[in-house]
Order: structure tokens, then sequence, then C-alpha cells
């Protein structure tokens, strides 16, 4: 008899985790699908894979765009977005899973990460929501990419998110952990549960002088980093070099302006540009995506809301499904490849 040991490591989910698909009212169960519709992924255990082949760089919009590609030329695109404080590396065994499906996988460093660099000194080093998803945009024009299934956690998914609900022609079908992420400043005004606001330390942090410091400093800011890393993924038992190939992206001369400059925006301290403010009107609104959709929610993240993807259902009107992973935690992608990259596939045959 297999035992949970084993079951979840032929998932990919890593040791003690086991996958729970929980479908709620009106969500496209599994089960409804045949498996003509949609390849199954192979298993692969977290951490079989190390690196990317040599990443490339494009002039984008504002930046010159670090990314790793893999997968065939002509295939069906699919970009992911990873988030804070992480990297391309959180789908280090996504991506070569997607590409042996055929996939062009496209995922780059965000601004202030990696080896991503603005090309003028002068730009002012903006993080807000609307900024970051004009630059998965001009990243798709820039290769020649018309649509694609966007796939996210964290900073990745509200960047996939709004460019589902405000350019879904561009999006084929998304994947987003943790749900609707679109940030509303007016409801970010009011205070949250007090242990909700506890998971948020590094949040108000980032709002002070001396939290400013710290993410220039590299011994500070690695060791912070670390630590988030430790505390919302309490089940991964990842090691140094996993963590190390990871921080080497946050050596960006732009990732202290970056990273405070997105917290404090999100909590009214800071001002974005009057050239997104017509977007971020827009998203106050709080669209509906109207592309297919499957929602990730991990289990032992403390930010996954109660409810079981109740509290956003009704953002998503298109063919939809909502998984949550037992046992994982916020690095989805990296902690349960396997289940994201399927998700992937799935999402691009509803």
């Amino acid at each position: 008899m297999i035992n949970r040991r084993s079951f979840s490591k032929a998932l990919g989910l890593g040791t003690g985790v086991a996958a729970a698909v929980l479908a709620g009212p009106g969500t496209r169960a599994a089960s409804a699908r045949t498996r003509d519709e949609s390849a199954t992924v192979p298993a692969v255990s977290p951490g079989t894979h190390t690196g990317f082949p040599q990443l490339k760089q494009v002039k984008a919009g504002l930046l010159n765009v670090g990314y790793a590609e893999l997968g065939p030329a002509h295939g069906p695109a699919v970009i992911c977005l990873h988030g804070w404080p992480y990297d391309i590396h959180s789908y280090v065994d996504v991506a070569p899973l997607l590409a042996e499906e055929g996939y062009r996988v496209i995922v780059p460093y965000l601004r202030g990460h990696g080896t991503t660099r603005f090309l003028s000194d002068r730009t002012f080093r903006n993080a807000q929501q609307s900024a970051i998803a004009l630059d998965i945009i001009a990243l798709m024009d820039a290769l020649k990419i018309e649509r694609a299934v966007l796939a996210g956690f964290d900073w990745g998914s509200r960047t996939a998110d709004i460019i589902a609900a405000l350019w879904p022609e561009r999006c084929k079908a998304l994947v987003s952990v943790s749900g609707y992420l679109v940030t509303n400043l007016e409801a970010n005004l009011k205070p949250l549960a007090p242990k909700a606001e506890h998971t948020w330390w590094y949040q108000y942090y980032f709002s002070t002088e001396r939290g400013r410091l710290a993410m220039e400093d590299r011994t500070l800011r690695h060791d912070l980093t670390r630590l988030v890393w430790e505390t919302v993924s309490p089940t991964w038992d990842f090691d140094d070099a996993t963590f190390e190939r990871t921080a080497a992206a946050f050596d960006n001369p732009d990732y202290a302006a970056i990273v405070i400059h997105n917290y404090r925006w999100r909590l009214s301290l800071a001002d974005g540009e009057r050239r997104y403010d017509g977007l971020e009107k827009r998203l106050a609104a709080r669209p509906v995506i109207a592309v297919p959709a499957i929602t990730l929610d991990p289990e032992r993240d403390p930010f996954t809301a109660p409810g079981n993807g109740a509290s956003y259902r009704d953002r998503f009107t298109c063919a939809y499904e909502h998984r949550t992973l037992v046992g994982i935690g916020h690095n989805l992608p990296q902690e349960a490849p396997t289940a994201f990259a399927q998700a992937v596939i799935d999402v691009d045959h509803f």
C-alpha cells in the first residue's frame, strides 16, 4: 500500500502534502472533464531542477527585461509571473513540465528583480499594480505574443488578474494563486482582524525609514526575505542553496526602491504616477475576469482567505474551477510544481 509520504512525492507536492480539488457552487469540477481534454502532467518532485538555460534579455516598454524561455518557439505561450520575495526560480520545475507539453514558456523577472533593468535612470521606480501589468503587456508585444495563458502567485497573481480583467484579448486563460488580488486602495485603508494584520508585519515595517534602510542593506535584506519564506511556507523544507539562488535576484540595484514603493503605495503612503490614474480608476471598480480561470488556494499560506474561494468567486464570470492544495504554503509553484503545471494545462482546455 502506498503511504502518505510516497503518494505526496509522486504528485510532486512535497512530504506530507496532498492536493484536494474542492468544487463550490458554479464551479467546473475536475471530474467533469474527460482525459482527452487535457494531458496529465508527469509528476516531478520539488527541487528536481535547479536552474534555467541561459537567460535572455529584451527591451520592452520602460525596461530591459530578463527572462527564461523554454519550449518550442512557436508553441502556445504561457507566461509565469513570480511574487515577492521570490524570483523566476519559483517556476524552475514548472517550466520544464509545460515545455514538455509543447508550450512556449516565458518566465520574466519583474521590475527591480534579477537581470531586469530600467532603460533610463530618470524613470520613477514605480511599483504600483497597473505599471507592473503594463510591463508584461510590453513584454508580450516585444516577443510578438498576441495571447498567452497567464499564471502567477503573489505579485504575479495580481499582475495576471489585472491583464485578464483589463485586456482580456491578451489573456487566453488564467491561473491565479489566492484568487482575485487586484488592489483596492480605499479598501486597504480599513483595518483587518489583528491576526491578519500580524501576518502583514513586513508591510508596516516597509512603511518606516528603518524598513527602507533594512531593504537597502544586503545582509538585513537577505535575512528578512528568508524569514518571510520560512513564515509563509511552514511546510516547505527548502535548503540553503534553493534560497540563495533566488536571493541573488534581490541584488538588483532597484530592488529596494521597487519593494518599498509597492507596499507603501498599497497603503496610500506613496503616490503613483498620474499616467496610470485611468487604469487605477478602472481597477478600483473591481472589474470581473471574463476569461477561463483556475484559482488555487495554498492551504498553509497565512494569507489564504477563509471560505474556499467564496470571497472572490463572483469576480470570475467565465469557465472556472477552484482548487485548494492541502499542506502547501505561499510559494505554490515551487512547492507543488506538478499541481501548478496541471492547472495551467487544464485551464487551457476549458
